[in-house]
């Protein structure tokens, strides 16, 4: 048996694939399938080591924020680097996500913030979630110096 996450596209299938696979590591286009006349109908591929379909399904099931891609990102080097590669084209929105230039919601979080919040007191959690929700691309100095006043 083998999970895959499944992403209805309205045209951009492989546009989508390869400007995901182009923006992590350990990742690449497995197969191209096409329609007898050539069109782009599916394309499968890994995106971080995981397996996703992007299928050219037409209009009739818009992508929504009630799904996102959540990346989980080692520093600020990582976030910055996703971020721009992500919201160009694309929409910033508040606390980390955003929306790319193909209508798929993410997610883009540090492992920084599970640590400024763990074991953290709570009025010092409160002041990190406040500085999180006031951001757009998150800011891991930022958050530890609101943690830390």
């Amino acid at each position: 048996m083998r999970v895959s996450t499944f992403l209805w596209f309205d045209g951009q299938a492989e546009a989508a694939a390869t400007s995901y696979t182009a923006l992590f590591a350990d990742s690449g286009i497995i197969d191209i399938e096409r329609t007898a006349d050539g069109r782009v109908m599916t394309v499968v591929f890994h995106m971080a080591g995981q397996r996703y379909i992007a299928h050219n399904g037409g209009s009739r099931y818009p992508f929504t924020r009630a799904l996102s891609m959540y990346v989980e990102c080692d520093g600020q080097e990582e976030v910055d680097t996703l971020w721009a590669g992500l919201t160009d084209g694309g929409e910033e929105g508040p606390g980390g996500s955003l929306v790319d230039r193909f209508g798929v919601t993410w997610q883009v979080m540090p492992t920084a913030l599970r640590e400024l919040l763990q074991g953290a007191e709570p009025e010092a959690a409160e002041r990190v979630l406040t500085a999180l929700h006031a951001m757009t691309k998150i800011d891991i100095q930022a958050l530890a110096d609101a943690r830390d006043r």
